[in-house]
């Protein structure tokens, strides 16, 4: 059974915190785990929506961008030196303002297993922006935005959504060409079931844009002079710490103001987005709720 208690924020959370941990690290086998780890809470938890279906999608490209990283350091090179070649391509040579790229020329075993390991870093990350996709809608995570950041929040969805949504109505299509004996695969179906995606996606745009203004989409409150100009100063303030907090963190030199720096930026930009959310008097159909399952 689908788990629908956790709240969409935790999952993406998770999903996040997985992402930034294969950033961390090149060690294949911890990697592996990352990867298996997404792909089982997946197939365990994720819910009967289309966005869950877009997973599949993630993992071929996923894989498709570990094969060009291969395919790259084969064919124009690697910075990392080596010592055990594998194969000997020939080599084109270059103009003089063309230094520092090759094609062709030596494969040693050192640079590809580097851009094995640097592929399959990305490769995991964006498998886990997959999973989040997939066990949480992020039109889900809209309902959880505060007021201030409402109309970012739309933005964002909509281009996060664009994906799975092009993905569905490609798998409809392809579904019902085959039920009428049509050919669904190669360059001829690519093309026939390519335009009415795209048209689809236009007539969802339009839909949404209609619905949107007949929702007072973009209506705000009055708020006092010295309100605005406090609610900038915080959020602005805040982002400067935050990002001020995080570079002492990861830097050796930082690490005593690091952490300060970043709670107090977290402090004053969520004050900041509090008071901002004063200026959009909306109301919450159902709110997703934070529950034990969801910490």
């Amino acid at each position: 059974m689908p788990d629908t208690t956790v709240h969409a924020g935790a999952w993406w959370l998770w999903a996040l915190a997985l992402g930034t941990a294969a950033t961390r690290t090149t060690n294949p086998l911890l990697l592996g785990l990352l990867l298996a780890v997404s792909g089982y809470v997946v197939v365990t938890c994720r819910p009967r929506t289309p966005s869950a279906r877009s997973y599949t999608a993630f993992l071929k490209l996923a894989l498709a961008v570990l094969v060009i990283r291969l395919v790259f350091a084969v064919v124009l090179g690697s910075p990392i030196p080596g010592t055990h070649v594998l194969v000997a391509l020939p080599e084109v040579p270059l103009p003089d303002w063309a230094q520092g790229i090759r094609l062709g020329g030596r494969v040693t075993a050192e640079a590809v297993v580097f851009a094995l390991y640097d592929g399959l870093k990305l490769a995991t990350l964006l498998v886990c922006v997959g999973a989040a996709n997939a066990l949480a809608a992020p039109t889900r995570l809209l309902k959880s935005l505060p007021g201030a950041l409402y109309e970012t929040g739309v933005a964002v969805v909509v281009a996060l959504t664009f994906a799975p949504h092009l993905i569905a109505d490609a798998r409809r299509l392809r579904a019902a060409r085959r039920l009428r004996g049509r050919p669904d695969r190669g360059v001829r179906g690519l093309l026939q079931v390519g335009l009415p995606v795209l048209e689809g996606a236009l007539e969802r745009s339009v839909a949404l844009a209609a619905a949107m203004d007949a929702r007072g989409y973009g209506r705000t409150a009055e708020v006092a002079p010295a309100v605005r100009r406090t609610t900038a100063a915080l959020t602005l303030g805040g982002l400067l710490g935050v990002c001020a907090g995080t570079y002492g963190l990861l830097t050796a030199e930082g690490g005593t103001y690091g952490l300060p720096v970043l709670l107090a930026g977290l402090a004053a930009a969520l004050a900041g987005l509090w008071l901002g959310g004063r200026r959009s008097p909306r109301t919450r159909y159902r709110p997703d709720a934070w529950n034990p399952r969801s910490c």
